[in-house]
């Protein structure tokens, strides 16, 4: 007989993921419970490759199962549809403000990670040392420049609005390519090195512009038009090609 008290006991805890078969792989499903959610849900990441399933709290686990299993097929679909992961390794070339550099290794030991021309006339990124830290440096070398060419921009786009942030922060942020806190941080993806220079100009100014609106309403937008002429052309772009950022390092 069921105990009057079996429905008091705490839910056990969901796992982290959930194992699915599909043509003889097994694919990865992560969880997420949410107390909003009215349906099950299931969402790939372009930028990271990650299955989310969410599901409500009145759902239990079982069923959560059943649903993911039933889609094994759809996430194996979407999954092969990524874009292939492009590591920074010599002779691999990946884009520097947008024009594709190869990383060349360099003979000696000695010598900072930096863009050149090689002997042809073509750019490269070109790294020292151990082949075995040349994905370090290069990413290393990746994250100065966008922390550079960020501040510069910030910096003249909140001069032109007479607004000082209270500190810029580079991240590898999937889900947003920057961000303005109420204490006016500044947040940027350290990946718009990657993208051409207008597209990280428009994001600099995009940001600037919340320490005046902190929305996305009318004024905001005319603030961000005035900072950054190509705003429309930056923002197509990101919907276009953005979640090929994620492909590198």
């Amino acid at each position: 007989m069921l105990s009057r008290f079996a429905f008091l006991r705490p839910r056990p805890k969901d796992p982290a993921e959930l194992q699915v078969a599909h043509a003889g792989d097994v694919l990865r499903v992560r969880l997420r419970r949410s107390a909003s959610a009215r349906r099950l849900t299931l969402r790939v990441s372009t930028a990271t490759g990650e299955v989310l399933l969410t599901i409500p709290e009145g759902v239990a686990l079982p069923a959560a199962q059943r649903f993911a299993d039933a889609h094994a097929g759809w996430i194996a679909a979407r999954l092969a549809r990524l874009p292939g992961r492009v590591a920074f390794a010599p002779g691999v070339t990946v884009p520097l403000r947008g024009a594709p550099h190869r990383i060349a290794l360099q003979e000696g030991l000695r010598g900072a990670t930096r863009a050149a021309l090689d002997g042809g006339g073509n750019p490269v990124i070109a790294v020292w040392g151990d082949p075995a830290h040349a994905g370090r440096r290069v990413r290393d070398f990746l994250q100065r420049e966008a922390r550079r060419d960020l501040e510069a921009a910030v910096a003249r786009h909140a001069a032109a609005l007479g607004v000082k942030p209270a500190r810029i922060a580079l991240r590898d942020t999937a889900s947003r390519w920057g961000s303005c806190s109420s204490r006016g941080n500044l947040n940027f993806s350290w990946r718009l090195i990657l993208a051409p220079a207008f597209v990280l100009d428009y994001l600099a100014a995009h940001e600037v512009a919340h320490l005046r609106e902190m929305n996305h309403s009318e004024r905001f937008w005319r603030l961000v038009g005035d900072l950054c002429p190509a705003t429309d052309e930056a923002e197509r772009w990101l919907k276009r090609h953005g979640a090929e950022l994620h492909r590198y390092g």
